[in-house]
């Protein structure tokens, strides 16, 4: 299962850590938020990634995939 977010503000940062903890992918929809926005979610999400030891990739300009450790990419979306 790959879980996909589209925050709306900040706000809802603590969503795409949750998830990301638990040891879901989290795909990061961030087409809604003003550039400056978006640039403090990628800023969250890579120390989230690093403290965490997973990985993330851009899939297209403010849209990005967090993968937990221990996850290949490409997983099927369930």
């Amino acid at each position: 299962m790959i879980k996909t977010l589209c925050p709306r503000d900040y706000s809802e940062a603590l969503y795409v850590g949750h998830f990301f903890r638990t040891g879901v992918p989290v795909v990061m929809d961030l087409t809604g938020l003003p550039d400056a926005e978006a640039r403090q979610f990628v800023d969250f999400a890579a120390g989230l990634v690093c403290g965490r030891g997973g990985d993330m990739d851009r899939l297209s300009p403010k849209v990005f995939l967090l993968m937990p450790r221990g996850m290949a990419a490409g997983a099927e979306e369930g």
